[in-house]
């Protein structure tokens, strides 16, 4: 195979913009089908599913 027939065929490979959701609960943009942190706390789907705990100072 030609590097130019190679070639032509791998022109239809083209990246795409992530899929970005905002969350209902925070406003905050996020990428779809993921968790992400939000002051301190981790959402999903728009619920918490974990929180960050206060360090404690000496």
């Amino acid at each position: 195979m030609s590097k130019t027939r190679r070639d032509k065929r791998r022109t239809h490979y083209k990246a795409t913009a992530p899929a970005v959701a905002v969350d209902p609960a925070t406003g905050q943009p996020f990428l779809s089908h993921r968790a992400y942190e939000f002051e301190g706390n981790t959402y999903f789907k728009g619920r918490i599913i974990a929180t960050k705990k206060a360090k404690e100072t000496k």
